[in-house]
């Protein structure tokens, strides 16, 4: 299972006093909260059991179907990738479905033109709660608060 979670540096209203991250390629959007961030995005793959096995780095504004390109995807043949609704990127199914033979399943859009089964959005749904539930669980670790004073002594 793959999926993304956002990691903010600072709030919005503090953007301009960023010293870390000043371009406008680090603000992102988390669509789950509706809500804009500015810092990074974590990039997340895992078992069927909710453990880690690659996660990656980006820049908050890159989109999921961006990222997606930057998997490594080391996995034995035949296995299934199941993601969600940002992942539909129908170039990059198709290369690893030729090459690995890996199948990438994210929950299909309404509009999509390669539809799935109605029983297969059970089975997604079923398997898409264990990813959600890693990325809880690491982003639990993040402290709530970071409050950083600048040193104007020095």
């Amino acid at each position: 299972m793959i999926d993304s979670f956002p990691v903010p540096v600072c709030d919005n209203i503090r953007i301009p006093n960023s010293k870390i991250y000043k371009d406008e390629e680090f603000r992102g959007y988390n669509a789950s909260k509706r809500c804009y961030f500015y810092g990074l995005k974590v990039h997340l793959a895992v078992t069927q059991d909710g453990e880690p096995i690659e996660f990656f780095l980006t820049q908050g504004a890159v989109s999921d179907t961006r990222a997606l390109e930057g998997y490594v995807f080391d996995l034995p043949e035949g296995s299934t990738i199941y993601g969600d609704k940002a992942y539909n990127y129908y170039e990059i199914e198709d290369f690893l479905k030729e090459i690995d033979s890996i199948n990438l399943q994210p929950i299909r859009k309404k509009n999509t033109k390669r539809p799935l089964k109605p029983w297969f959005d059970i089975v997604q749904k079923l398997h898409r709660k264990m990813i959600e539930t890693t990325n809880s669980l690491i982003t639990k670790l993040f402290p709530k608060k970071i409050h950083a004073v600048i040193d104007n002594s020095k």
